[in-house]
């Protein structure tokens, strides 16, 4: 039972590793959510008057709403490669859980398309005129959040990778998942900025992704299986 254990944990960390060294080869896929995020943000303060009362009111939402986006525009290159090379196939193949192996490809999706944007996010919390202790929330609430995006997202692609442009379909399926994320995201920023306690906010955020951890990859799994037969 440990060497079983311990060889799906190495198949695991493979999957993540492949993905990475993928992701690192073509920048692209790096600096594309990360550039989208940072632009969408940026050019809300020029789309309206600058008023640090109503970018600090507004900031919460607009950069949970284009962190959201920016993981949606990574998500199709989460299977759609392997698919259109045939590796999906001998993923799905293996000897090893399909869940498992799922989890690491959201593990690496994550770690490219999502850490970038908690790790730039206090640099627009300062754009959005918020305070130093709504931009550590900020920070908390993406750190526990995007998890759940990447999460849901892999539910999302693994229905319609089969299905060629498939972007729309991909969107009306992953963002009413999303909404919650986004309200106990955007919530905790508010409640900090109102002098409340954030608390229950974050926890609600991360049960979510704990609860999305635990169905998310069984899901994904079954829904490749499904898309890919």
């Amino acid at each position: 039972m440990a060497d079983h254990d311990l060889s799906m944990w190495s198949a695991m960390w493979s999957v993540i590793r492949r993905d990475l060294l993928i992701s690192f080869r073509e920048r692209g896929d790096i600096l594309q959510p990360v550039l989208f995020f940072i632009i969408v943000v940026s050019l809300f303060p020029l789309a309206v008057i600058p008023e640090p009362q109503l970018l600090r009111q507004a900031g919460p939402g607009i950069i949970w709403v284009a962190a959201l986006l920016a993981t949606l525009l990574a998500l199709d290159g989460m299977f759609r490669p392997d698919y259109e090379d045939g590796t999906l196939e001998q993923i799905i193949l293996s000897a090893h859980p399909l869940s498992m192996l799922v989890l690491g490809k959201v593990v690496a999706h994550w770690l490219v398309a999502g850490l970038p944007l908690v790790i730039i996010s206090p640099l627009l919390g300062l754009l959005m005129q918020l305070p130093v202790d709504a931009i550590v929330i900020l920070l908390l609430a993406l750190l526990l959040g995007t998890p759940a995006l990447s999460l849901l997202g892999a539910v999302g692609v693994g229905l319609t990778v089969g299905i060629r442009k498939s972007g729309v379909l991909l969107s009306l399926v992953i963002l009413p998942l999303y909404v919650p994320v986004l309200i106990f995201g955007s919530g905790a920023v508010h409640a900090t900025l109102s002098g409340l306690d954030p608390s229950p906010h974050l926890l609600l955020l991360a049960a979510f992704s704990l609860f999305s951890m635990a169905l998310c990859p069984l899901a994904g799994a079954s829904a490749l299986r499904i898309s890919v037969n």
